[in-house]
């Protein structure tokens, strides 16, 4: 193993939805106006539950949630319109902690690290992007927005190996969307599933995968 792979919304960067409390009192909306739920619980939000079954995309997903946001704050009805206010924190704030240990631990272990994500400027914007440090950190970050291409289409995760250096079978990818795992596995990575609602025993899982496959 030469390098992990990590998508950033959900491994690195915490998901909207744990932002959304925070959200509704910089909009000046009541709390519990942004009923979304997503994967802490499915059952009550019946657009992720098609998002999970590939009916609709994760662009479609975040397209329906950002024009209930602008009906209910007059903001424009586009992903910007609702991200540049729920993730308008401290990169402390909004970077898991855990997801520093991991890449330390993984770049102390000689490994090279990267950031596979799909939607990381359409949804939040450059000059957004370009004060995350965490992402100065990376050997590579490989924009889906910016490639004009988006997990899980096999090409995407050609060019983050490639541009690693490394082989496919080399990396070790995390991801919190199924579907972009099994993307990952189908052009030959080893990949795992990110669980959002317990980020603390999903890194620890990683570390053990990754120690387990330098190992081998």
């Amino acid at each position: 193993m030469k390098a992990l792979v990590l998508d950033f919304g959900g491994p690195v960067l915490k998901t909207p939805f744990e932002l959304l409390r925070g959200g509704e009192q910089r909009a000046g909306l009541p709390e519990g106006s942004l009923a979304w739920t997503g994967p802490f619980d499915p059952a009550s939000d019946n657009d992720w539950r098609r998002l999970q079954r590939a009916d609709i995309s994760e662009r479609e997903y975040w397209q329906r949630k950002a024009e209930e946001f602008a009906t209910l704050t007059g903001r424009p009805s586009t992903f910007r319109g609702l991200m540049d206010v729920l993730f308008d924190g401290t990169e402390d704030e909004l970077v898991r902690p855990e997801a520093r240990e991991a890449i330390a631990l993984t770049k102390r272990a000689g490994l090279s690290v990267a950031v596979l994500t799909n939607d990381m400027r359409a949804f939040h914007g450059e000059e957004w992007v370009e004060r995350m440090s965490v992402l100065r950190e990376m050997d590579v970050v490989v924009d889906g927005s910016v490639e004009h291409v988006l997990k899980p289409d096999p090409r995407i995760y050609r060019i983050a190996f490639e541009r690693l250096g490394v082989d496919a079978e080399d990396c070790l990818f995390v991801d919190d969307q199924p579907g972009n795992v099994a993307g990952a596995r189908a052009v030959g990575m080893s990949a795992v599933w990110f669980d959002v609602t317990e980020p603390a025993a999903s890194y620890a899982g990683v570390v053990r995968l990754l120690a387990g496959l330098e190992g081998a």
